[in-house]
């Protein structure tokens, strides 16, 4: 098509060439082509010019708004992938996360101005729905994140694990706690709050050492983990950052000693990559490999 319209807009092969950065003979080839597939002459051609036929000047008129229309709708494409502008909707998951998206914000925006960032908070149960829903762009929540439709970005936060339990809990009175001794407590449930040792379907539910682990009853957020904490129901692994947003009279925080740390960072649809994207996740990481966020 653009070989075509180009060599009806030029009268000139050669000059079609130069614009097309072919060889003369290749438009000749790709010229030739397609009047086969038309069944008749497109161009009559001369020592010096080349002049549409009817035929030719019809399939010109017919296909240039097309082609048009064609560039237009690849413009776009191209500006949405590598553009930076727009508004880049981000979601995040929790208190320590919702410090995340606020500082990279504002490293994100002295280098992007034009491009607007909306900042939501969501539920546990609803984040991923959410971003596979596409409702937002980027969330924000402990990683890893699997699934072959996502993509995870780098960490932008990690802390201490720690066990949430009743205050007069024998658990309390100790200064740390292991993995093994979920097999001694009711684990409540919640999405995002648990490695992914312990929450991964179909996997079992035992420790390290082989040893089961009672499930409780499910949480839809923190607040609600941490009340049913509170009223003796069970035990919740969080963050540190929850002895300082989420402190309660009713619940002890024990440091795990056997954990890694729970890590906070980007989470796209991998199908949805674009220059926002990358950009904000870039801004993220630098901002906080030059400064510790808050906790």
């Amino acid at each position: 098509m653009e070989a075509f319209l180009t060599l009806a807009e030029e009268s000139h092969l050669g000059r079609t060439a130069v614009r097309l950065r072919l060889t003369t003979a290749r438009v000749s080839q790709v010229i030739s082509a397609l009047e086969r597939r038309v069944g008749a002459p497109l161009f009559e051609r001369t020592s010096r010019t080349v002049t549409l036929t009817p035929i030719g000047q019809r399939l010109h008129d017919d296909m240039r708004p097309a082609f048009d229309r064609l560039e237009a709708a690849l413009a776009t494409a191209v500006a949405a992938g590598r553009g930076v502008s727009g508004v880049l909707r981000i979601g995040f998951v929790g208190a320590a996360a919702g410090q995340l998206p606020v500082l990279a914000t504002d490293a994100f925006a002295a280098r992007h101005p034009e491009c607007t960032v909306d900042v939501h908070e969501v539920q546990m149960g609803e984040a991923l729905e959410r971003l596979r829903a596409d409702g937002l762009d980027v969330l924000i929540a402990c990683l890893p994140l699997t699934g072959p439709d996502l993509a995870n970005g780098p960490v932008l936060l990690s802390e201490p694990r720690m066990l949430a339990v009743p205050a007069g809990h024998p658990f309390a009175e100790r200064g740390t706690v292991s993995v093994e001794d979920l097999a001694r407590a009711e684990l409540l449930q919640a999405p995002c709050a648990l490695p992914d040792y312990w929450r991964e379907p179909g996997s079992p539910r035992l420790t390290p050492a082989g040893r089961p682990i009672a499930l409780g009853r499910a949480a839809g957020d923190l607040a609600e983990a941490l009340a049913l904490v509170g009223a003796g129901q069970g035990v919740f692994p969080v963050g540190q950052h929850a002895t300082r947003f989420h402190a309660r009279p009713d619940v002890a925080f024990v440091p795990f000693h056997d954990t890694p740390p729970l890590d906070w960072g980007p989470v796209w649809r991998a199908s949805r990559a674009n220059a926002r994207i990358r950009a904000f996740t870039d801004a993220a990481a630098r901002s906080f490999s030059q400064s510790s966020p808050p906790r």
